[in-house]
């Protein structure tokens, strides 16, 4: 007979199976076994300490994203598992493979409005590809083997697990099999040879064809197939904001960055190509704009591993089920080498108007206030376009997907479909512990900044080199320019007062610098990149700075404001 073990021991032992080195969380009543039995296995688990549980989820993203593995997230009953419900959904929002674990009253006393007791599997069903509450120690290696193949496999996603204290000291004997099937669950379809045929037959019929690149291609590590791909048939390309990364900035397909304030070349052509092939993205209304616009004269291609997005927003011709990783090889080798050299230049027109009227300004400004994106550009250069870089939501975002460069994938962490201000500290804290060997650059507003700001405490316990960049424009910026853009300059409460952020990083020990003006931006650059702890470089940047390009919510891709 095998020794038995508590239930907490067999989850710990189930995570070592999984292979995971590292945990986020925030200890509770409800999950102090599982706590009691991590300290047993400090030399095995990393564990984080975040100062807030949506902190604790949102790191577990920033580490998959960047890792590639999956982020685990381990917090206690009723008001933490709430917390790390934005988190949760962030994820399923953004395909990021999570697993959250949450402590739970014991069994006797479910239902009956126990101390913190909450439902949290009712709660998040809606927001994870898998929620299940452990009841008994049985379940727990079946259960945790089952998380993980749900949580990674197909397109990835969340998965809650909500574990009984009771089942947690129960005593078991251990075994663990690994999840390698599920009935009915079929993650990645089956490659059919029709469908490709049919795709490659438009593409090789195609005088204009353009490709949209969604972060489908980073997630089935497809990106060699993809330069491949578009190589042979000689076809542009642009990214969505998590598609960006998968292709090197300075790749000459690619034509650069998709959506409501993407380049004007990419928004433009979606409505000019005779082939849109859309690879692992899913049409998003901030791709898209008006659906009923939208590349109606385009035959559409659509590679893609989830078939209910198919067909789901923009109607497709041509739908070729399966991972990228499968199917862009064999799509490859249907195609003919081809050339478009007359359509391919035919982005530059816009590209140099997109540069005198919007970037020179914003980039290469030479007098004035200092703006976010000479900002982002002077750091993107000092690191030599190696760096992973994380965003909070809103202005800081949008300048930051326009103007940092990459030369390696998964170098991109940014909150896209739930649009999460606060993500940036926490995602920040997950990819420095993902990616150690490389630069981990936040930009955040003012505003994101503050709502995780304790996460600070963090970063200084860990005492992880990341490098924040405070974009400081004393207002929520994004709504600020929506006000003046579309509700006649009325500025409902956007304004901020903010405290000092050099005296409060200071506070938690971590070395700051306010820079004010643009003759002191470089050694400010500088001082945060001279070593590989943590820094805060705040930037004063100019109060009223609007992002251009912009497609107007519900318009046409191609109606842009470009602000001259």
């Amino acid at each position: 007979m095998k020794e038995k073990i508590s239930g907490a021991h067999a989850f710990m032992q189930s995570l070592l199976e999984e292979g995971v080195d590292t945990i986020f969380g925030y200890p509770g009543g409800a999950i102090m076994p599982v706590f009691d039995a991590l300290f047993d296995y400090h030399d095995k688990v990393n564990h984080i300490l975040t100062r807030h549980e949506q902190g604790a989820a949102h790191a577990a993203q920033g580490y998959a994203r960047v890792s590639g593995k999956t982020g685990i997230c381990l917090v206690t009953s009723g008001p933490a598992a709430t917390n790390a419900i934005t988190g949760i959904a962030d994820a399923l929002l953004d395909s990021t493979p999570i697993i959250v674990i949450s402590g739970q009253v014991g069994t006797t006393l479910l239902g009956t409005d126990a101390f913190q007791e909450i439902d949290v599997v009712g709660i998040t069903s809606p927001i994870t590809k898998w929620s299940y509450q452990i009841r008994y120690a049985k379940d727990i290696a079946w259960a945790v083997a089952r998380a993980f193949y749900i949580a990674n496999t197909g397109r990835p996603g969340p998965v809650v697990l909500d574990i009984t204290k009771s089942a947690q000291n129960e005593m078991i004997e251990f075994n663990y099999e690994k999840c390698n099937f599920i009935r009915s669950y079929t993650p990645i379809p089956d490659v059919n040879s029709n469908q490709i045929q049919v795709a490659a037959d438009l593409i090789n019929e195609a005088k204009k064809p353009y490709a949209l690149i969604g972060q489908g291609v980073i997630l089935g590590g497809a990106e060699k197939e993809l330069i491949n791909f578009l190589e042979k048939g000689d076809i542009p390309a642009a990214s969505t904001l998590l598609g960006l990364s998968a292709l090197p900035s300075d790749f000459r397909l690619n034509k650069g960055f998709l959506g409501m304030h993407g380049n004007v070349a990419p928004n433009i052509k979606t409505n000019e190509c005779d082939v849109l092939i859309a690879i692992g993205m899913r049409f998003d209304d901030r791709v898209t704009g008006d659906l009923t616009q939208y590349a109606r004269q385009a035959k559409i291609i659509h590679l893609e591993i989830d078939p209910s997005e198919i067909s789901k927003n923009v109607t497709v011709d041509a739908p070729v089920l399966g991972s990228v990783k499968d199917s862009l090889p064999l799509l490859t080798e249907k195609i003919k080498p081809a050339t478009h050299t007359e359509w391919i230049e035919s982005f530059d027109e816009h590209d140099k108007r997109e540069h005198e009227v919007v970037i020179k300004k914003e980039v290469f400004r030479t007098e004035g206030e200092l703006t976010m994106g000479e900002v982002v550009h002077k750091i993107t250069e000092a690191t030599n376009n190696k760096a992973v870089v994380v965003t909070d939501v809103g202005q800081n975002q949008m300048i930051a997907a326009r103007y940092f460069k990459y030369s390696q994938t998964r170098s991109v962490v940014t909150s896209g479909g739930l649009g999460t201000m606060g993500f940036g500290i926490p995602a920040a804290i997950g990819a420095k512990i993902g990616a150690p060997e490389r630069d981990v650059i936040l930009f955040s507003g003012d505003g994101g900044f503050q709502m995780t700001i304790q996460e600070l405490g963090t970063i200084m316990q860990e005492n992880l080199g990341v490098k924040m960049v405070i974009l400081d424009n004393r207002f929520l910026g994004m709504v600020r320019q929506w006000q003046e853009l579309f509700f006649d300059e009325r500025y409902s409460f956007t304004h901020m007062k903010n405290p000092d952020f050099v005296a409060i990083a200071n506070a938690y020990n971590i070395e700051s610098r306010l820079v004010s003006k643009r003759e002191d931006l470089d050694a400010g650059i500088a001082d945060m990149l001279k070593d590989d702890k943590p820094y805060v470089l705040v930037v004063e940047v100019e109060q009223k700075g609007l992002v251009y390009p912009m497609v107007p919510a519900g318009a046409s891709v191609t109606n842009i404001l470009l602000g001259d």
